[in-house]
């Protein structure tokens, strides 16, 4: 099947899903209002309707979960929900408007259309803001310097900067979802963190990628410098697969510290 017709069968379902939606929907024939409180969220059929939708018209850049595909510089949507600022309406007017100077375009859909994408964007969400973390704060101090330190920053803790920040994370990610980063780190790898070997004629630099043009490239290295490259000096460019970072079993940091670990981060927000 070709990619076009796959996108005609997708809007196909889409259409029908949001029709269908229509008969369960309290008011939806009447139109849902452009409002700051989604009139349909949590409903369940609104989710599918979205979801529909979501595959037809976003899943392209976005990736059907939503995590940004790796080619494209398209946000993770699952995290955006705990950014300061972001709630319904924001979403709403986003999806509908479009963002100037991106690839993000406008969405010509029904108000009605664009609450139930919302609702099924909402459903993505990975925010751990409401979540707890019990542990001992303190010993989690402890681990950090000793195994994270190295390449992370929390807070006002030093810390270096191979690796992304922690200030605020587990308002930003569920402690499912941080307890899977540390124990497999190459399952999800954040954008501005994909490791590259970089080959030019005079060495081989291995480090995370932070920029690239169609001119230069810029990247951390191993030993946390920046680096900068120029394209035409850049013989070969290797995008790895596994995560610079270590892999973390029970072994090395059991259940118990884990949770040390997560308090601590929980308190350096």
């Amino acid at each position: 099947m070709s990619h076009t017709k796959e996108r005609q069968g997708l809007n196909r379902i889409a259409g029908f899903l949001v029709v269908f939606a229509a008969f369960y929907l309290p008011g939806v024939w009447q139109g849902a209002a452009a409002q700051g409180v989604n009139p349909y969220a949590g409903q369940p059929r609104a989710v599918l309707a979205g979801g529909a939708l979501f595959r037809a018209q976003c899943a392209t850049c976005h990736g059907a979960d939503g995590k940004g595909i790796l080619s494209i510089d398209a946000p993770d949507l699952s995290l955006m929900w705990a950014r300061e600022g972001v709630n319904d309406e924001y979403v709403f007017n986003v999806v509908r408007d479009g963002v100037p100077g991106s690839i993000m375009p406008p969405h010509g859909l029904s108000e009605t259309e664009l609450w139930m994408l919302v609702s099924f964007m909402a459903s993505l969400s990975e925010g751990g803001r409401d979540a707890e973390f019990v542990g001992d704060a303190g010993n989690g101090r402890r681990l950090f310097a000793d195994n994270c330190a190295e390449c992370h920053r929390a807070g006002a803790e030093a810390g270096g900067v191979l690796g992304p920040a922690l200030t605020g994370v587990t308002r930003r990610r569920s402690p499912e979802a941080l307890m899977q980063s540390i124990r497999e780190p190459s399952e999800r790898i954040e954008r501005g963190f994909r490791p590259v070997t970089v080959e030019t004629d005079a060495e081989s630099v291995t480090g995370v990628l932070k920029n690239e043009d169609a001119f230069s490239l810029q990247l951390v290295t191993e030993a946390q410098s920046l680096r900068a490259f120029r394209r035409d000096g850049v013989r070969q460019l290797n995008r790895l697969g596994a995560s610079l970072m270590p892999v973390f079993s029970e072994a090395e940091l059991d259940a118990g510290e884990l949770a040390d670990l997560l308090a601590f981060l929980h308190g350096n927000q």
